[in-house]
């Protein structure tokens, strides 16, 4: 749903996906809307200008007038940023989700993503190089990572990103994520923790989209509390007093593994670590559930 005239009367554009059609053509009840959000993604809050010459009134003008997208139903492309509501009016920050690439395992390709190889040829080639960071063994994810051969990781860190509070404090409660939802397309891979073990996938959206949802306590192998307190910790990437940690990997789909057929669909060929390959890219969404913050992790998936 969008806003696409802001003066006057508010007109609203509203699109259902094909599960609410589904529902409002069933015409038994069934279709009634029980939760929404709300974001405002299209936004730059930096337009804002304190100093305009003409006074306050036009402080938020460009804002204001700024051009809203009309709805659309793919929902790995809208809603990055959800708004949402705290009661508390003493919080100067508020926490994030941040990708942690300090140690060599956590880091990205420098293609700019994390290449995932989908078969055992690719990891072979792939991972025979010297500098073998951000290349993540899609078809044989359990074992080690990082060192030779073991491929990367995904690892997302929770917390006040600021050095106004020193890591020594102890994040508040009700700023802490023990909830995460993994949002990947269910025909590249899926996700599983770094024993290899594939975790259980919560839905699967019309467009093929299959969503993760992790607990603290619940799923343990995937997240954990971040009990590093060390201001001058060289493996942090939370300035300041920090939550909880997320880790898994990716395990090709079997139609990567197997066959190239989607890579002629939706990729192309580049040369990886000197080995020319078949590729894909697309991204992974991952949401805290306490605070919907979002982050996407640029993925590639490479086929010899």
């Amino acid at each position: 749903m969008a806003f696409l005239d802001q003066s006057g009367d508010i007109i609203l554009d509203c699109v259902l996906t094909d599960s609410g059609r589904y529902r409002l053509a069933k015409g038994d009840g069934s279709f009634r809307i029980v939760k929404f959000a709300l974001g405002d993604d299209e936004i730059n809050y930096e337009l804002y200008n304190k100093n305009h010459a003409s006074g306050s009134a036009y402080f938020d003008l460009d804002v204001m007038l700024t051009p809203v997208l009309e709805a659309f139903t793919n929902n790995m492309s809208s809603m990055q940023s959800k708004l949402l509501s705290i009661p508390r009016t003493n919080l100067l920050f508020l926490p994030i989700l941040k990708l942690n690439e300090l140690p060599s395992e956590n880091m990205r390709h420098s293609s700019g993503g994390f290449v995932v190889a989908v078969d055992e040829t690719t990891e072979d080639n792939l991972l025979s190089v010297a500098d073998k960071r951000g290349v993540m063994k899609g078809a044989r994810p359990g074992g080690s990572s990082g060192g030779s051969g073991g491929g990367s990781i995904i690892r997302v860190d929770q917390g006040l990103d600021t050095d106004e509070i020193s890591p020594s404090f102890t994040i508040d409660a009700d700023l802490v994520e023990t909830q995460y939802i993994i949002e990947i397309d269910n025909r590249f891979a899926s996700v599983c923790d770094l024993n290899g073990n594939q975790a259980k996938i919560s839905f699967i959206d019309d467009d093929n989209i299959a969503s993760y949802y992790l607990s603290l306590g619940t799923d343990g192998t995937y997240i954990s509390e971040n009990v590093e307190r060390d201001v001058s910790a060289g493996t942090e990437t939370i300035q300041g007093p920090r939550g909880t940690i997320l880790k898994f990997k990716l395990k090709a789909s079997i139609d990567l593994n197997t066959s190239t057929f989607l890579f002629n669909q939706l990729g192309a060929s580049t040369t990886i670590n000197t080995f020319t390959v078949n590729y894909i890219d697309t991204v992974v969404r991952i949401s805290g559930a306490t605070t919907g913050y979002q982050i996407n992790v640029p993925i590639r998936f490479a086929k010899s």
